[in-house]
């Protein structure tokens, strides 16, 4: 099976977060009500919106893909893994940065949708944080979730 949409995107994640959201559902206004667990999820969702939480608060590598149906994964390839729900009523798909702009409009069509988050690289950091290997990949499929599930779940080495 073949992704519909595949783009590879340099996203700055300004206080460690970047959005999956439609614009319009969304008003794209993100959530600022966090939690310790949101957190540790990497991963917060709210009506219209998915926001992504990289490891950087830096520019970070990102691949987004649009699948017809749920693509297979190897879990073990990645060190942290979620899914969200992601309800899009515009028919829009927008990739946004937190303090920046859109870096993407994908046009699909409106219906729910399975954001599954999946990271790699987290332990990569340099000490100072700026530079690293981290990777994330961004897979979105119709199908319908209530709630964020987190598959595999990847803590930060303590200082």
């Amino acid at each position: 099976m073949q992704p519909l949409h595949r783009l590879t995107l340099s996203v700055f994640a300004d206080y460690h977060q970047f959005y999956i959201w439609d614009p319009i559902l969304s008003g794209q206004i993100a959530p600022d009500d966090y939690t310790d667990a949101d957190i540790a999820n990497r991963v917060k969702i709210a009506e219209g919106v998915v926001v992504v939480q990289p490891v950087r608060n830096m520019t970070v590598p990102v691949e987004v893909s649009i699948w017809p149906a749920e693509p297979d994964v190897h879990y073990a390839d990645w060190q942290h893994c979620a899914t969200a729900p992601l309800k899009v009523q515009s028919g829009q798909i927008q990739i946004h940065e937190c303090t920046g702009s859109a870096l993407a409009d994908i046009s699909v069509p409106s219906c729910d949708y399975i954001v599954r988050c999946l990271f790699r690289g987290l332990d990569t950091l340099s000490p100072n944080g700026l530079d690293g290997q981290d990777f994330y990949s961004i897979q979105l499929w119709p199908g319908h979730s209530s709630a964020l599930t987190v598959i595999k779940a990847w803590a930060e080495p303590s200082a």
